[in-house]
């Protein structure tokens, strides 16, 4: 625990001091919230639409941190340096996770009212207790995939590209999970309380993926 902390640390250090990630991913949110706002030509938007829009900007969004996450460890030598530290290397895996969705929690504080703002029509209040647990879940699984994927694609030359495009084919059980479990919360009439199944099936994928980023996380830092 003392070394995922010191890690954590370190990065949200690096990360007040350069701001790369969070300002990228929350200024990404608004100015696509804005485009939905005049491109539709609706004065507001509900239920399965709004669901849509809401999981497909906030993954999209969350691609600018996961591009970022390794970077500074692997142009300035943080990788050589961990290696030779005698820690359990699944450190780095905790820290990196736990990094990545602190940054997309306080990009959400600010797209989330911002697309309750811009495009919402029903008031998010009555159904704000069920979408933050959908947020809470599909932040974990976004953290914990982002994290694998950054760690395969930052060695390479080209993962800028390869980044999104080993991470969007992953992430889209987690849009389709977190859109279907939230759709009933941003209905004009719907439910309070998100699908129980969705939630679930979340949990369980997110588990699943964090099985194997554990598994296989040591190969991917010794290689």
């Amino acid at each position: 625990m003392r070394a995922v902390t010191a890690l954590l640390r370190r990065e949200l250090a690096v990360e007040l001091r350069t701001l790369q990630s969070v300002p990228g991913m929350s200024l990404f949110s608004l100015t696509t919230f804005t485009i939905f706002h005049f491109a539709l030509n609706r004065s507001s938007v509900e239920g399965d639409l709004a669901a849509g829009i809401l999981w497909v900007t906030l993954l999209l969004a969350a691609i600018l941190g996961v591009n970022r996450l390794f970077v500074a460890d692997a142009e300035d030598g943080g990788f050589d340096g961990f290696l030779l530290a005698p820690v359990d290397r699944s450190a780095m895996l905790a820290a990196k996770a736990l990094a990545l969705a602190l940054y997309l929690l306080v990009a959400e504080l600010v797209a989330v009212p911002a697309f309750a703002l811009l495009l919402l029509g029903p008031s998010l209040w009555p159904g704000l207790p069920g979408l933050l647990a959908v947020l809470a879940l599909a932040d974990v699984g976004v953290a914990v995939i982002g994290t694998l994927v950054a760690a395969l694609a930052v060695r390479t030359r080209a993962r800028d590209l390869l980044g999104p495009l080993l991470a969007l084919p992953l992430f889209v059980p987690i849009v389709i999970g977190a859109a279907r479990a939230s759709a009933p919360l941003l209905a004009g009439h719907g439910s309070t309380l998100p699908a129980a199944r969705w939630l679930a099936s979340m949990g369980l994928y997110d588990l699943l993926f964090g099985l194997i980023a554990y598994a296989v996380f040591d190969f991917l830092m010794e290689d």
